[in-house]
């Protein structure tokens, strides 16, 4: 790929600060600079109707192809939108699991009928979705799935339990991935259900985080429902659908986060300067080499989206992005908590008694310290995705299995 913008490129950056200027207003002006990666600082209903006001301007489809109703936009435009979007501080996304994981595997795997059924609602963000993954038994390791799903004539009947499902509470519909051949092991019997959230056999129990947030939820199916035509690919074969939907998570939907670090890393410098943290040399040449492994970071991500650009669905290449930003992230997140001193340990007013949690409000600075301590565990931990390369990428032998 050539990262030269042309000069359409660059007109429709303009035309992105043009519509972001003219919408960040009224009730959202107070989101800028808010809402970066485990802030929680901007009310979850704020946050998703900012969401909406960007689908009304068509940007939540800026991926997707245009016969399915998306803008199909090139990859330099997203990058693009991406930069043009953080650099006027409009707040951070909100994690749409919709348009970044249901509704591009959808359009990459799903039937007309579920193309024609789902990905409206996605993209005009009447519709939310979370992720049915990690359960007790099977976070990382996902082949030992236990969740299982029976047919029952023209519906499955979903039984088990899973956990760390982001904003499940505010969720419509959740992909599941569940066993629905009992006498299967490891990856193969396992299918991709889509199931409405709003039922009677779905509990929904929030985990209250270190940082005092409720982001991640457990959720137990018992008995749940979905109708049998409701399986994305063919039954059987969700593993590849599952193994789909997290390439897609470490794609393009990434670039608006990495460029969020970007703003983090220059206000945190900013704090290096106030309190004279910048003068230690030692202090000086973390800072540098955290900024050189952003550099890495946007050149690495910019080189695997050229797969996306050619028209294919992103492989299991994705996973050197995923353990590289967020190894750098928890290590930004240590760096940041020396640069503040001995003021990064201390909260600056009691959390009011209706809050239930006998502490101190945080900082964002904490809350990035806390809140990056997950990133190398969800969504793949990082001993995870260096199998994957090298069992995938590289050719090594397996890993031995008990």
């Amino acid at each position: 790929m050539d990262f030269r913008l042309t000069d359409d490129e660059l007109a429709f950056g303009e035309s992105v600060r043009t519509w972001i200027e003219a919408h960040l207003v009224g009730e959202f002006a107070s989101l800028r600079g808010k809402g970066g990666t485990g802030q929680e600082d901007i009310p979850l209903e704020l946050h998703i109707e900012w969401e909406r006001e960007l689908a009304r301007g068509g940007w939540l489809g800026l991926a997707f192809p245009k016969e399915v109703g998306g803008m199909g936009a090139t990859v330099m435009e997203q990058v693009v939108f991406h930069r043009e979007y953080v650099a006027a501080r409009a707040p951070g996304r909100f994690p749409n699991m919709g348009v970044n994981l249901a509704g591009p595997t959808i359009a990459a795997y799903g039937t007309e009928d579920q193309i024609a059924r789902f990905i409206p609602s996605i993209l005009d963000g009447s519709e939310m979705w979370c992720q049915g993954y990690s359960e007790p038994n099977a976070g990382s390791d996902l082949a030992n799935v236990a969740t299982k799903a029976v047919l029952d004539g023209d519906q499955w009947r979903i039984s088990g339990q899973k956990v760390w499902t982001s904003l499940a509470q505010v969720s419509d519909w959740c992909f599941v991935v569940a066993r629905t051949d009992p006498e299967s092991v490891r990856n193969r019997g396992l299918s991709y259900l889509l199931v409405p959230m709003d039922q009677d056999g779905i509990e929904i129990r929030p985990i209250v985080q270190v940082t005092g947030g409720t982001e991640f939820n457990e959720v137990f199916f018992d008995e749940a429902v979905t109708d049998a035509n409701n399986v994305v690919g063919e039954v059987g074969q969700g593993w590849e659908v599952a193994m789909g939907t997290l390439a897609f998570e470490r794609g393009a939907s990434t670039l608006g986060q990495q460029l969020g670090f970007q703003q983090e890393f220059d206000d945190l410098m900013e704090v290096a300067r106030k309190t004279g943290a910048w003068d230690d040399p030692v202090t000086r040449q973390d800072l540098m080499k955290s900024f050189i492994g952003l550099e890495i970071m946007r050149y690495n991500n910019l080189r695997m989206l050229t797969v996306v650009d050619q028209g294919g669905v992103p492989g299991p290449e994705m996973s050197i992005g995923k353990a590289y930003w967020s190894e750098w992230h928890r290590a930004f997140g240590e760096l940041a908590m020396r640069v503040r001193g001995a003021v990064g340990m201390t909260g600056d007013e009691p959390t009011s008694p209706e809050s239930g949690l006998d502490s101190y409000l945080l900082d964002g600075w904490q809350r990035t310290f806390l809140y990056s301590r997950a990133h190398t565990i969800y969504a793949g931990s990082a001993e995870v995705q260096r199998n994957i390369l090298g069992e995938r990428v590289l050719g090594l032998p397996r890993e031995p299995r008990p």
